[in-house]
């Protein structure tokens, strides 16, 4: 046989080699994280879920998923084991560095209701643009050939 039809066969294997090969590395690091688990870390399961680790078993870890609810779930569905400081920011909102600006977590901050808008208008000496349609036809009126609302709409 010729090198030339054996070198795609050679480039095929090569790659499973190196895709099973990195597999194996997320695997046993997966596996790992797993082990350094103890009860009262914090993690998230897979389907994004936080909870408290407070029992583990062989297959098995039981979690506190809020105070006072327990579930148990299969081993393989921790996705993350987390740092005390991480798991507290991200369950209670807990946060090390303060912070002078305040996000909102809503938009409602950042709508202003008319009075304000037209108080804070006369007094920049503004005018507020009133956008809306003033001479538009109410819908159910009918309008003439030459644009104008109401009448015969009929030829005189």
């Amino acid at each position: 046989m010729n090198l030339v039809t054996l070198l795609p066969f050679i480039v095929l294997i090569g790659a499973m080699f190196l895709m099973t090969r990195s597999a194996k590395k997320k695997q046993q690091a997966a596996a790992e994280m797993r082990n350094k688990m103890q009860p009262g870390t914090g993690v998230r399961t897979i389907g994004g879920m936080y909870a408290t680790v407070k029992e583990i078993g062989d297959e098995t870890v039981l979690l506190e998923v809020a105070p006072g609810v327990h579930a148990v779930y299969a081993k393989n569905s921790i996705g993350t084991v987390l740092d005390d400081a991480e798991y507290n920011r991200i369950v209670h909102g807990d946060d090390d560095t303060e912070s002078d600006a305040v996000v909102p977590d809503d938009a409602s901050s950042l709508t202003e209701d008319a009075e304000t808008a037209d108080a804070a208008a006369d007094q920049e000496g503004t005018a507020k643009t009133d956008l809306t349609k003033k001479d538009a036809a109410p819908a159910d009126t009918e309008v003439d050939k030459d644009g104008k609302a109401g009448g015969d709409t009929e030829a005189k």
